[in-house]
């Protein structure tokens, strides 16, 4: 009838034992591992695992404007007993980036992943332009490509072929062109206007979700430089 918790020597009877021999038995948790339980251990002691509650809704990033993390928590209904299956993790955290600040206003550009796609469409856009007129400067932006997802080698398409060209450590042009010129703030969404030197920025292939990674911003030009392979427009 005893039933003690952790390890207790003085939690002692004598009795049966489940191997069926008299004497000296105990009834704390710890003789379920040293084998010297007596024999009413388990009706007397029954093991009842650790019960937790559902998990709480996400929280909000950590911090605006970072790439930081978001929290859900759950608690403890019942606690493990007698040997019973221990809890789990009681928080999971999981990565978040928060585009707006808390009074509602737009974070910096830097945050926002860069939609990119071949430099070839540039050509038929810029003749579009130049006949209608009404085209406004853009620009160029060098960057680093730091990460690339092997998703960019998995597509077989015609029009994704241009991804098979990113290798990592090269470095790639960028252009900002009409109407991806953002009418207000005259920069291209993604092109990491306001980032921090050596800010690691990501990106995204147009046709293909799989293919993405990530780059550093070198510099902004007025004309790109880079071979045609390694030329790219913002979306």
């Amino acid at each position: 009838g005893l039933c003690c918790p952790g390890r207790d020597p003085a939690c002692l009877s004598t009795g049966r034992r489940p191997d069926g021999s008299t004497g000296p038995c105990y009834c704390d948790q710890a003789c379920a591992r040293t084998l010297d339980c007596c024999h009413d251990y388990a009706q007397a002691c029954p093991v009842i695992p650790c019960v937790v509650s559902q998990w709480s809704a996400w929280s909000g990033c950590a911090e605006p404007c970072k790439t930081t993390y978001r929290v859900r928590t759950r608690h403890i209904i019942q606690e493990p007993r007698n040997g019973g299956e221990a809890c789990p993790a009681l928080e999971e955290r999981a990565g978040c980036v928060e585009y707006w600040t808390q009074q509602g206003t737009e974070c910096q550009q830097s945050l926002i992943p860069a939609l990119i796609t071949t430099g070839g469409f540039g050509k038929a856009r810029k003749k579009r332009a130049a006949a209608d007129g009404n085209e406004r400067a853009g620009y160029c932006v060098e960057f680093q490509l730091v990460a690339i997802r092997p998703g960019c080698l998995h597509s077989h398409h015609s029009y994704t072929r241009w991804m098979h060209y990113l290798r990592e450590g090269h470095t790639v042009c960028v252009e900002c062109q009409h109407p991806a010129l953002h009418s207000l703030s005259q920069h291209c969404y993604g092109d990491g206007t306001g980032s921090q030197k050596n800010q690691l920025l990501h990106w995204q292939a147009v046709g293909n979700h799989r293919c993405k990674g990530t780059w550093r911003r070198i510099r902004q030009l007025d004309t790109c430089s880079c071979p045609s392979v390694h030329s790219f427009l913002f979306i």
